[in-house]
């Protein structure tokens, strides 16, 4: 269907060899740097970011703009700029189809961030399986300096400004930005406390940006079409278009680009071709494997925005969307979740790194021997001693799934009990288990 909205992300996909940088200025590629060196000061920039209403599409959702204002003006030390395209996110791949198909964008979003805060030497941090990833930056960024767009005295203006790819070792801690900044220092990927913050202590212990790919892509347009263009999109408080990652029970997955504000059902519906084999909708993971889970009838009344699934209890995160039909064991969803977050634990805190190796135990048991009633609310007593009691917020990660498992599916945490799980057939069949409360129509 054709979109009646501006494709911001996505508009240059379809082009061919749309990587290179000659499919990438045909289409007015580099124009929002040069605009930005030559017509622009950095307090312009960061103003018409703010403006924009543009928020980190990594999963926090922070102001942009107003994280850039944070890196004071006057330092006797370096800035800095770093990319997280470190994504580990279970369920989330919308950053690697930035990187591959149109890494120009990338390249000029964070030119013009590093303008904005006078940095001169920025990092793009990848994830360590994306090998053809780095490769295809690291052309692109050849062909920037070859083509001028980066180097000394770009455009004739003075300014100089160079970038590098980083390529991690594929831990998801180092998706979290202060376990990302000890790893780009040759370190363990341990998160710091905070404060200081890393616009103020960051890499080597000088001011630091830390934004993810799409925030970062989303800045040329944005400097080249004006605030209010971009804040016109999506809503208020969510404003311009996301890309959606969706997997799971959907006939068609992939990434789609949309308006914030979007309907969930619409997304899996229309975009995706509904429910595959023709079930009923169950359970949707909206934003990535660390926020709760939201049942079919709460699926019914969200879009996807900051706002809306923040009142349904959940978050956007990533809008990575991870569709569940109704043959689903949710058992075994909070089980391999919390075996991923188990896995990836850094193990610094302790209620992280023994909370989450206790609650797998018990959900594993539980999914492959049944167990004892008890057990349940244990689970929910371990949850309450995770959250918000470490360092980085892994531990909050692994809590959400367990937690909205049990207290929206209970009657298959208490048939499980008795005879382990998974499930076979459908969920109609668990004794005293009200299938209309939690799953939907077919789609």
């Amino acid at each position: 269907m054709a979109p009646n909205f501006p494709l911001i992300l996505t508009k240059n996909m379809t082009r061919p060899d749309s990587h290179r940088l000659s499919a990438y200025t045909a289409s007015g590629g580099y124009n929002s740097w040069k605009k930005t060196l030559k017509e622009l000061t950095p307090d312009q920039v960061i103003q018409t970011v703010k403006d924009s209403g543009l928020r980190g599409r990594g999963g926090a959702g922070f102001p942009c703009g107003l994280k850039w204002s944070f890196v004071p003006r006057q330092s006797e030390k370096p800035k800095y700029l770093a990319c997280n395209a470190d994504e580990s996110e279970p369920g989330t791949f919308k950053d690697r189809m930035l990187m591959t198909r149109d890494p120009h964008m990338l390249i000029e979003g964070m030119a013009i961030a590093a303008f904005a805060i006078d940095c001169h030497l920025a990092f793009i941090y990848i994830r360590g399986e994306f090998a053809l990833e780095a490769i295809i930056l690291e052309n692109a960024l050849a062909e920037a300096r070859a083509a001028g767009h980066l180097g000394k005295n770009i455009y004739g203006t003075g300014y100089e400004l160079d970038m590098m790819v980083y390529r991690g070792a594929g831990a998801y801690i180092a998706g979290e930005e202060t376990g990302m900044l000890e790893s780009l220092e040759g370190k363990r990927a341990h998160p710091r406390i905070k404060p200081p913050f890393p616009a103020v202590v960051g890499l080597y212990g000088s001011p630091t940006v830390i934004n993810n790919v799409e925030t970062l892509a989303n800045v040329p347009a944005i400097i080249e079409n004006g605030a209010a263009w971009f804040a016109a999109i999506g809503t208020p408080k969510s404003t311009g278009t996301k890309l959606m990652n969706i997997s799971g029970h959907v006939n068609r997955p992939g990434v789609v680009e949309l308006p914030m504000g979007t309907k969930l059902m619409t997304i899996i519906n229309d975009y995706c071709g509904g429910v595959w084999h023709n079930r009923k909708l169950k359970a949707v993971i909206p934003g990535g494997s660390s926020v709760p889970v939201l049942t079919a009838a709460e699926c019914e009344e969200v879009t996807v925005d900051y706002d809306s699934l923040a009142a349904a209890g959940t978050m956007l995160g990533t809008a990575a969307i991870i569709v569940m039909d109704e043959t689903t064991c949710m058992v075994q969803v909070a089980s391999r979740l919390t075996r991923f977050y188990d896995e990836e634990s850094c193990g610094q805190c302790t209620p992280c790194r023994e909370g989450t190796a206790w609650a797998f135990k018990i959900l594993d048991r539980l999914v492959h021997e049944g167990g004892e009633p008890h057990e349940i609310d244990l689970l929910l007593d371990i949850c309450d001693n995770m959250g918000g009691r470490t360092i980085c917020a892994l531990a909050d990660a692994a809590v959400g799934p367990i937690k909205s498992c049990i207290e929206k599916f209970r009657p298959e945490f208490d048939y499980a009990v008795r005879h382990g799980s998974p499930m076979k057939g459908r969920m109609a069949d668990v004794p005293g288990f009200d299938v209309t409360a939690t799953v939907g129509a077919r789609g």
